[in-house]
């Protein structure tokens, strides 16, 4: 899941990609509606890739999050985040039970599951693929080993 170009702009609904730098400002697109347009360097900007949410003992990345919902609905889109603030919650719990409650307000998690529905609709929420992770360790691990026997095999 890659939300490096993915945006939210203060006092705009939605989501938007980053396109291009404009004079003074940024192109972005619209998410939902397709539109490109152009917005000041002045407005107030959140790259999705550094928000978190708060937890009782550390802080969760958004993408992990998206990820962990991801796994909860299959794929599918989430809870709407027109729900009441009590559901909300609930739902947080089943997903990320080490939330912290004083902290993530009902209104951060309205944002949390309309971006996640936004992005699952527009098929940009995909957990990242692990194996692949795994068995590029292995190999970097076996690289160094093959180096030593070869040595050895010179001397």
């Amino acid at each position: 899941m890659d939300l490096t170009k993915i945006i939210s702009i203060s006092g705009k609904p939605g989501l938007y990609k980053l396109v291009s730098q404009a004079k003074g400002g940024f192109i972005v697109e619209d998410l939902d509606k397709g539109k490109k347009t152009s917005i000041s360097a002045q407005n107030n900007v959140s790259l999705l890739e550094n928000v978190a949410i708060y937890g009782v003992s550390e802080e969760y990345p958004l993408k992990d999050v998206f990820t962990k919902i991801y796994e909860k609905e299959n794929g599918g889109a989430c809870i709407s985040h027109k729900e009441s603030g009590a559901n909300l919650r609930k739902y947080i719990e089943e997903v990320l039970p080490e939330y912290d409650e004083s902290r993530v307000y009902d209104s951060d998690l309205k944002k949390l599951f309309q971006w996640y529905n936004i992005l699952q609709a527009k098929g940009l929420v995909t957990p990242e693929p692990e194996t692949e992770e795994v068995a590029e360790e292995e190999t970097s691990e076996e690289k160094p080993k093959a180096k030593k026997t070869k040595a050895k095999k010179e001397d």
